[in-house]
């Protein structure tokens, strides 16, 4: 049974806010020229992508998933996205968590599928589906190149992705296989991955001023999920006080599983960064 609309806004959400792990430490760190103190910066955002993919339930029900931000944002519960990066010299660290908890419903729909099956003239189904999602990176890396002109860090780290989808859903009439008790489930699955990630991040900085630079950021990894990449790029602008940064980001799962579990986001995140 697939599930489109409802799972897609979950599972992104989920996801979605699980890629943003990237763009704080990434974009955050200002400064080109090494230093013996610990400087910090940390950074709040947000990420809003369109999100796609696929998931299989134990029962056999199979969500493919396209959704846009407008799809999903109302249904979201409860997010947390933040992020903390921390330097000495050409050494940095930096971790970030994204949290996010969606739940979607829907009564009386038509909006659904059953394999091979059609939908006979009449029949419903009342569907709710809540995603609950964790991403979190932690990284360290070094700085190969920092001149006024931009930087350049290496690193290596993990990145940790935790997701729980429950389906649940009571269908009005017998479908096909679907009979009796069948036609009502709450059937659950659950994703608890840990990835080795190696990347490069940076930016370019821009004009005499250098108020304006370019963040750029990229990553793949591997463990648990069969791969998972993430890039980005965009633009900043620096004050006294800390940076404003807008990136367009993409981030790719493929698990590894039989069923071939996918999860994709793509778009914009904003965020503000804070230096101490």
């Amino acid at each position: 049974m697939k599930r489109k609309k409802s799972t897609a806004r979950a599972i992104k959400v989920a996801s979605l806010l699980l890629g943003v792990g990237a763009i704080a430490p990434g974009a955050a760190v200002a400064q080109a020229q090494a230093s013996d103190q610990w400087r910090w910066t940390a950074i709040i955002y947000g990420y809003f992508p369109k999100i796609s993919g696929s998931s299989s339930f134990p029962t056999g029900t199979v969500a493919n998933i396209s959704v846009d931000p407008s799809n999903y944002l109302h249904n979201l519960e409860f997010a947390f996205m933040g992020a903390l990066a921390a330097e000495k010299g050409p050494w940095n660290l930096f971790t970030d968590v994204v949290y996010a908890d969606v739940k979607g419903s829907k009564s009386q729909t038509r909006d659904f599928s059953l394999g091979n099956f059609p939908i006979p003239v009449g029949v419903t189904a009342d569907a709710s589906l809540k995603v609950t999602s964790t991403l979190w990176t932690l990284a360290g890396g070094y700085r190969f190149v920092a001149t006024p002109q931009g930087q350049l860090d290496l690193f290596g780290g993990a990145r940790y992705l935790s997701m729980k989808q429950t389906l649940s859903y009571n269908i009005s009439a017998d479908i096909g296989p679907i009979v009796g008790p069948l036609r009502q489930g709450s059937p659950n699955v659950s994703f608890h991955n840990w990835d080795a990630i190696v990347g490069a991040k940076g930016r370019v900085r821009l004009g005499d001023s250098r108020e304006w630079f370019i963040p750029y950021y990229a990553d793949v990894g591997t463990g648990q999920s069969k791969y998972t990449y993430q890039v980005y790029g965009g633009l900043g602008y620096s004050f006294s006080w800390g940076e404003l940064i807008g990136v367009w980001r993409y981030i790719d799962y493929k698990f590894d599983d039989n069923a071939g579990t996918t999860l994709k986001l793509n778009g914009p995140a904003v965020g503000v960064a804070l230096h101490w």
